[in-house]
């Protein structure tokens, strides 16, 4: 394996998440939820471009909503989208902090960086949904605390963390019917480790999980259940990842500030920051785009 660098390649202090990579015009896409705006960069120009999102607080891989709305940017021509979904969730119960605003769970991944303490969540009151191309919702599973970390394996698994359980989980996936079923756990995270949050999948079927609260990103085989690679990052709270640049060999790691006072960003002057990762040896896949 050659020598693993990290770099930091988008300068900030906020709270980024949901990275995807855009093989057609090599760029990273990515959600600051504290904008709250989508952005893209061209790592290699260092080009950046953003766009509101208004109220919005969640990132679901370019799909961004709040809870009565979701919208859908379209670069191309710098337009958004709409798509009324809100009659789907209104009665759904969303997690709500002591004196916070109330927000939707049902985020795709990477959204440990709003910043809610376990103790602060009512729990149980998630759900996880897929959204049809026609727009139309399937719950899947309900009473969940924090979803987080969605992605799928070639051969059709899918893995999810509900964070606050501090494991990364995997169902079987019918291409036919769309439902999951065989649930079962593949990972518990060490105390050490932080929280799981947002993960991504390489191309031999490996998970990268994001560790929040624990600055690194860890590489799981979910065959065996085993820890097989940790990248250390230099800052703590680690969102989401995903695979990108030439090849998919580059790992783009995303990162949050939420609840750092003062000394705690001067240790950590790239708090809220993404960093690339080279080196690792493994290429990823591109990522799976919504069809509706």
């Amino acid at each position: 394996m050659s020598s693993i660098n990290v770099d930091c390649v988008v300068k900030a202090h906020s709270g980024l998440g949901g990275p995807v990579w855009q093989e057609t015009d090599a760029t990273l896409l990515y959600v600051d939820i504290y904008g709250p705006s989508i952005s893209r960069c061209n790592c290699l120009t260092k080009e950046k471009e953003s766009m509101s999102t208004g109220k919005t607080r969640r990132d679901i891989r370019g799909l961004c909503g709040s809870a009565q709305l979701r919208r859908l940017r379209d670069w191309r021509g710098n337009a958004l989208r709409r798509g009324r979904l809100g009659e789907t969730f209104r009665n759904d119960h969303h997690p709500r902090g002591h004196g916070e605003e109330q927000h939707p769970l049902q985020r795709r991944e990477g959204t440990m960086a709003v910043g809610m303490c376990a103790s602060e969540l009512e729990r149980k009151r998630g759900s996880l949904y897929t959204l049809q191309p026609d727009h139309s919702v399937v719950k899947h599973l309900d009473q969940v605390d924090l979803s987080n970390g969605l992605d799928w394996s070639p051969d059709h698994h899918i893995f999810y963390t509900d964070s606050l359980k501090y494991m990364v989980e995997a169902f079987d996936y019918d291409l036919q019917t769309g439902g999951i079923s065989n649930r079962r756990m593949v990972y518990r995270l060490k105390e050490d480790e932080g929280i799981p949050d947002g993960m991504c999948i390489d191309a031999e079927g490996k998970l990268w999980v994001a560790c929040y609260n624990g600055g690194r990103v860890i590489c799981i085989d979910p065959q065996t259940g085993t820890r097989l690679q940790t990248v250390q990052l230099p800052v703590a709270k680690i969102t989401s990842c995903c695979f990108g640049g030439k090849n998919y060999s580059d790992l783009y790691i995303t990162s949050a500030t939420k609840g750092m006072d003062e000394e705690a960003l001067a240790k950590q002057p790239e708090a809220g920051s993404i960093f690339k990762v080279t080196g690792l040896g493994v290429k990823g896949i591109p990522s799976y785009s919504f069809s509706g």
